[in-house]
C-alpha cells in the first residue's frame, strides 16, 4: 500500500498493490499499518463497525452521502469491479467548505480512498457494471443519514443523464445545506 495524495484535509487516495497470477488476482485493502501512518481512527486505529457494498450498472450515480452527529462516520471505500467517478466534497466548517475532490476508482488499477467524518461521498458508475465496497466507522443510523443534491455544489459529473435514485433526488441542496460539522 502506498499513499498517493491527501485530496482534501484527512482524505486520502491510496494505492493498492495488486498480485496476478493464473488464478486471478488478489488486493490487500487495510492494513492497521498504514492506518496508524496516516493516523486515522480513534487512538490511531480505524475501527470497523459496518460493512456494504453495492452493485451499479453504467451511469448509476449514488450520492452525496454522509451521516451527521453523534453518528457521522469515516469511510474507506474501493472498487472491486468495474470502474468509478468517484467524488468527495467538503462538508467541516472552515477553509476547504465546499471542496471537491474527483478521482477514478478502477478495479484494473485498484485505489482505496480514506473519507473523514465531515465530507460527503459519491459516485457514478463509468462500467456496465461495478462493484463497491464501504467499511464505516459507525453503523447505520436512519435519523443522522443525510446528503446534499449531486449537481449543487459545483461539480461536473461525466454524465449530462445519470440513473439517480428518488431519495438521492430529494437532497438538499448545497447552498441551502446547514453544516454541524
Amino acid at each position: 500500500m502506498e499513499i498517493e495524495k491527501e485530496l482534501l484535509p484527512d482524505t486520502w487516495l491510496i494505492n493498492l498493490k495488486k498480485l496476478n497470477d493464473l488464478r486471478g488476482c488478489f488486493v490487500k485493502t487495510y492494513a492497521k499499518s498504514w492506518a496508524r501512518a496516516i493516523n486515522i481512527g480513534d487512538q490511531n486505529e480505524f475501527v470497523f463497525a459496518e460493512e456494504y457494498y453495492s452493485i451499479s450498472k453504467k451511469n448509476v450515480l449514488r450520492g452525496m452521502h454522509f451521516q451527521t452527529p453523534p453518528h457521522q462516520h469515516k469511510k474507506l471505500v474501493f472498487c472491486a469491479a468495474g470502474a468509478v467517478e468517484d467524488v468527495v466534497v467538503d462538508l467541516r466548517k472552515g477553509a476547504n467548505y465546499g471542496k471537491y475532490c474527483r478521482v477514478t476508482l478502477d478495479s484494473s488499477t485498484p485505489k482505496l480512498l480514506m473519507i473523514p467524518a465531515g465530507v460527503a461521498h459519491g459516485f457514478l458508475s463509468l462500467s456496465d457494471t461495478n462493484i463497491m465496497i464501504y467499511k464505516t466507522s459507525t453503523e447505520y443510523a436512519p435519523e443522522n443519514d443525510k446528503g446534499v443534491l449531486y449537481n449543487s455544489f459545483g461539480f461536473k459529473w461525466a454524465s449530462e443523464n445519470p440513473i439517480i435514485s428518488e431519495r438521492d433526488m430529494k437532497h438538499i441542496d448545497f447552498p441551502s445545506f446547514d453544516s454541524p460539522f
